[in-house]
């Protein structure tokens, strides 16, 4: 077993830089499950990474909603290559620093970041402080409805203007169906891969319902926190069978063939 390389910093921090699977990871050691995982394994999720690959390359312009500490966005920044782009959004402050210092640490030129929230019109959202030295699920912070916390801006997809979009992730705890609404002109465009979380029930409806209404095909991805062949080689599961909830979406038009995933349907799931 090779644990991630701990890199010293000060004791009496809340940071932790470890050498990992995507290169060098700053986290906090309070974050029970993100930074959890990259002390115990030297990744996050890896098998949302695995995908990735197989659906973008070099060239590819990404919208990355909630992008927390850059676990994804670092693997997604070398995906896109030199000539792609990754736009990064993450509204807590603490949170939205240590992303900065991932990309930072590994020389990701091509991602543009910002402290800022999505949703479906521009303006401004109370965003809670939690804080960073006390152990918290930092990455489950959901925005909706919160009425205290440090104004942050609010943005939309579509305000950005692109000239290109090949795939739009978001993990936005719960509002996703805000951040697609503010993404339609440019959905509409360019009819982008996506992949959006889908863990909140009483959203569920709402959410599958917009992309069916866009004629997306939807496809379940549900990879678990703990993988066998994580980058340390660890054989303990500290995770049990949590997983990401997650949907795959494909523009209905794409002649693309899936395999091993469960396809929503309007009258039931379908095994692909």
């Amino acid at each position: 077993m090779t644990r991630p390389r701990e890199i010293a910093l000060p004791a009496d921090g809340f940071n932790v830089l470890a050498m990992c699977r995507t290169g060098p990871i700053l986290y906090n050691k309070n974050d029970v499950y993100v930074g959890a995982s990259i002390r115990k394994y030297g990744e996050f999720s890896e098998g949302e990474a695995e995908l990735f690959r197989q659906l973008i390359g070099p060239g590819a312009l990404v919208v990355e909603g909630g992008a927390n500490i850059g676990a994804h966005t670092v693997s997604l920044s070398r995906m896109v290559g030199a000539h792609g782009s990754v736009l990064a959004f993450e509204p807590q402050r603490i949170v939205f620093q240590t992303l900065c210092a991932n990309l930072a640490l590994n020389s990701c030129v091509n991602v543009r970041a910002f402290q800022c929230g999505l949703g479906s019109e521009s303006g401004e959202i109370a965003v809670p402080f939690l804080d960073p030295g006390l152990p918290a699920n930092f990455g489950g912070l959901s925005l909706l409805e919160a009425e205290n916390g440090e104004p942050v801006r609010l943005a939309t997809i579509d305000e950005l203007g692109l000239t290109a979009c090949q795939m739009i992730k978001l993990d936005v705890e719960g509002m996703e169906v805000e951040a697609l609404r503010g993404a339609a002109r440019t959905i509409a465009a360019y009819r982008p891969l996506m992949y959006v979380e889908n863990d909140r029930q009483a959203r569920s409806p709402e959410l599958v319902a917009l992309l069916f209404a866009w004629d997306y095909r939807l496809y379940w991805h549900t990879p678990p926190l703990y993988s066998p062949a994580n980058f340390a080689g660890d054989p303990e599961n500290i995770f049990g069978s949590i997983c990401s909830m997650n949907l795959l979406c494909l523009p209905r038009e794409l002649d693309i063939t899936v395999n091993g995933m469960t396809e929503l349907m309007a009258d039931g799931p379908k095994q692909a």
